[in-house]
């Protein structure tokens, strides 16, 4: 049996415990089907990450691998492959259901992945695939914003120094709406100006106030990246009729909807593990889309996200990485590179 170095568990702990994460060694996969084997070169952190982690009465009899944000290079193709080939530089987000990336190979379904940006290292790109998809998906295919033609429309992004808006900012400037960013601190509101956000308010001071400030009377989409019971009242108040609001952030307190009927408000989710956990038709989307995104980045049209990188990949580092999500500061994104 051959093997390869990971980063796994087997309890479900704080972070703060050394066993919360450790290394290991586990058997290198095989291809089959339409499943890409790729050498990974570079790994990112997601809240998502520490949220599978967290602490619960539960243990694993096998290493359980997490990580969801990869870059590397294709080492074998299955059978039934057509997309890619031995040799092409991939990046990609992989799916919820299956064995994560924090091992030096990984199995991921080509019709979830995406060539590599040409002018990127594989740091840089590890930075783009789950926050892109995300972003991509909730602006375009959640919201229904088209690419073009907004004259004068407004989207409002909470939480828009993190992973996911970051990007978010970025494509809704491409995509010519104008856009509030929230921010609470000065690091953080200098990084969402610097990709673009036309104006940028405090997420902790209720938001009509501040959006009249800036001479809005609301706004016409909102894009949630942060706590939605927490904002809900805002985002009411805030949202324009027949606007849409998007949340990524899911809540296990009631929301009431009742707010939202006078104004013939739509509420959607956008879960970008959706099309890989349910086998949808429209799966290849995710590929289209991340090398649409690689096209953006090797045509200066958009910049990674990348913040920080941690070398090497091991079980210290990633939780270290996962200790800087969960205290829940982070601008922009965490890239740890060479096992």
């Amino acid at each position: 049996m051959t093997t390869m170095k990971a980063v796994g568990l087997f309890r479900y702990l704080p972070i703060s415990d050394p066993e919360s994460l450790i290394n290991v060694e586990v058997e290198k996969p095989s291809v089959s089907g339409r499943d890409l084997l790729v050498k990974v070169h570079a790994i990112s952190v997601n809240p998502v990450d520490t949220k599978v982690r967290k602490p619960k009465d539960k243990v694993e009899t096998t290493p359980r691998i997490l990580g969801w944000d990869v870059a590397g290079v294709v080492e074998e193709v299955g059978p039934d492959c057509s997309l890619f080939k031995k040799g092409d530089e991939v990046f990609y987000a992989g799916s919820i259901t299956r064995p994560g990336a924090n091992s030096e190979y990984h199995l991921v379904d080509e019709r979830i992945v995406g060539h590599k940006p040409r002018k990127l290292s594989f740091a840089e790109a590890a930075a783009l695939p789950l926050t892109a998809l995300t972003a991509w998906e909730a602006l375009f295919d959640r919201l229904g914003i088209p690419k073009e033609g907004h004259a004068g429309k407004t989207l409002l992004i909470i939480g828009a120094a993190g992973g996911v808006g970051s990007i978010a900012v970025q494509l809704a400037k491409w995509a010519g709406l104008t856009v509030i960013g929230t921010a609470s601190r000065k690091e953080s509101e200098m990084w969402v100006r610097e990709r673009g956000a036309d104006h940028v308010i405090n997420h902790y001071e209720p938001f009509v106030p501040q959006l009249k400030q800036l001479a809005m009377d609301g706004v016409d989409y909102i894009l949630c990246l942060n706590q939605t019971d927490k904002h809900w009242d805002n985002m009411a108040q805030a949202i324009k009729p027949q606007g849409k609001i998007c949340s990524i952030f899911e809540t296990d307190e009631k929301l009431n909807l009742f707010p939202l009927f006078n104004k013939s408000v739509t509420f959607v989710w956008e879960l970008m593990f959706t099309r890989a956990m349910f086998q949808t038709p429209d799966m290849i989307e995710q590929h289209h889309i991340l090398n649409r995104i690689s096209d953006m980045i090797d045509s200066n049209k958009i910049i990674t996200t990348l913040n920080e990188v941690i070398t090497p990949i091991n079980a210290a580092n990633v939780r270290r990485a996962h200790a800087q999500l969960e205290e829940g500061r982070t601008i922009g994104k965490i890239v740890l590179e060479h096992f």
